[in-house]
């Protein structure tokens, strides 16, 4: 738990569609696209790197806004 599972991607001319359990998540063009499939081709985690290109990661403030006086007693 906590690290990022299901997504997939799909290169496509220079178009690099992102799914997450197959549902689009994101599509990449031009320089972006060329930057993560640079960054897969060095070998860098796939899943956390889609995870993070989406915005479908945690944040590291979860605990904070759980502890939040509007968000106590939920």
């Amino acid at each position: 738990m906590g690290t990022p599972a299901g997504f997939a991607y799909h290169d496509e001319q220079g178009t690099v569609t992102i799914t997450h359990h197959g549902r689009p998540a994101g599509t990449l063009r031009g320089a972006a696209a060329a930057r993560f499939l640079a960054a897969v081709a060095r070998g860098d985690d796939q899943q956390l790197l889609m995870a993070r290109v989406t915005g479908n990661y945690k944040h590291g403030n979860e605990r904070r806004a759980r502890e939040h006086p509007r968000n106590r007693g939920r």
